[in-house]
């Protein structure tokens, strides 16, 4: 499941819960030392009677999260919670689990009489596919400390949330701007009010809009997967007795001719287009335009005489295409000996996966270092100030 997915399913339990008349709270990973199953920015929803949505581990610390919220919830302060899972004589958070981590999770009370909320600004991230940054402050000297919490939204044309402490607005600010521009997450502490604070200032990215050419039967375990993921899902066909609500029911469908259905859609730079219709003709037209668009993915089915086929057909009708562009990728997906449908539905998925990851797809257990990049938890001490 995609962190947007997850974003989503937070807002809908929430909404459920406010019409219920039920308090909450929202707890989030905001640090992580070492290894753990999620990374900082996970997050769960917490109901007053116990019910969860979302995920901050595998299962092994939801349990002990849910109690402290429940606490937080009664007593309407912030609790940041840190689990060491890399304590040996710990015989309910360490070698059990195998993590080998420092998690620090910060657990805070969602009050619809403060505006905004935390999930205000997750509904914020969700009404549009532009990219955004989310700030989470969090005490290492003081876990009850009042100044904790989601504080800070930005997009390229909106910011919300406003701190007590004018130098600390804008120092996270500027902080903000500089990630949604680099887009990458970062760490930063600050003495403000005589407490030294920790900013997680989160660089999140929107959903990758997945586009099908093709409706045949292989493509119901790519939309199966995908929808698995919470990636949103475009069908394109020319043949509506093919794409329709009742074989495709949770996908965007556009109906057209090659030529035009393309500018019927929205493409991103978080836009994959996979070319599954089994006709030759369409899928040349249909990457004729692509190639003239932005979009990291280009996913075509066939073997790789089909594709250099198509592309000298292109050049030969006029269009400037270097030898091999790199975002085509044909024969599609990675190579796991895939045959039956689902078992190219999972190579597929899994390349456009490791492409928008900027991951190369090999076998985790050669990487000789961090699974993750040891700089995405570094708490650096960059900026001290009077706020």
């Amino acid at each position: 499941m995609s962190l947007a997915k997850e974003i989503r399913q937070i807002i809908e339990a929430y909404d459920q819960a406010t019409a219920q008349g039920k308090r909450t709270a929202l707890a989030t990973v905001v640090h992580v030392d070492g290894s753990s199953y999620r990374r900082p920015g996970a997050r769960m929803l917490i109901t007053e009677d116990g019910e969860l949505t979302g995920a901050i581990s595998g299962g092994c610390l939801e349990g002990d999260a849910l109690r402290k919220s429940l606490l937080v919830i009664m007593q309407d302060y912030p609790m940041l919670v840190t689990y060491d899972t890399s304590d040996e004589d710990d015989a309910l958070l360490g070698v059990g689990l195998g993590c080998n981590g420092i998690i620090r999770v910060l657990i805070e009370p969602v009050s619809g009489s403060v505006s905004p909320n935390p999930v205000e600004f997750l509904k914020k991230l969700e009404k549009d596919r532009y990219p955004a940054v989310l700030v989470t402050l969090f005490s290492l000297e003081d876990h009850r400390s009042r100044m904790q919490g989601t504080c800070l939204f930005l997009k390229e044309k909106e910011s919300a949330g406003e701190l007590d402490g004018r130098l600390l607005q804008e120092s996270l600010l500027q902080e903000s701007i500089t990630v949604l521009e680099n887009r990458h997450s970062v760490f930063r502490k600050y003495r403000a009010e005589q407490e030294e604070i920790v900013a997680f200032i989160q660089y999140i990215e929107p959903e990758i809009n997945l586009v099908i050419a093709g409706a045949g039967n292989d493509i119901f375990p790519v939309v199966e997967m995908a929808g698995i993921l919470g990636w949103k899902v475009t069908l394109i066909d020319g043949r509506p007795n093919y794409a329709n609500k009742q074989r495709f029911s949770s996908c965007t469908i556009v109906i057209g001719e090659p030529e035009k259905a393309l500018n019927m859609i929205e493409t991103d730079n978080r836009t994959a287009v996979l070319l599954m219709t089994h006709n030759y003709n369409y899928d040349k037209v249909m990457m004729r335009q692509l190639l003239q668009k932005d979009i990291p993915y280009i996913g075509m089915l066939g073997p790789e005489k089909k594709r250099e086929r198509l592309l000298d057909e292109l050049r030969e009708e006029g269009m400037e295409i270097n030898a091999a562009p790199a975002n085509v990728f044909s024969p599609v997906g990675l190579d796991i000996g895939a045959e039956t449908s689902e078992e190219i539905a999972l190579s597929a998925i899994s390349e456009i996966k490791a492409v928008f990851a900027g991951k190369p797809g090999k076998y985790l257990r050669d990487n000789k270092g961090s699974i993750h990049k040891t700089n995405d938890t570094e708490l650096t001490d960059k900026i001290n100030i009077n706020a």
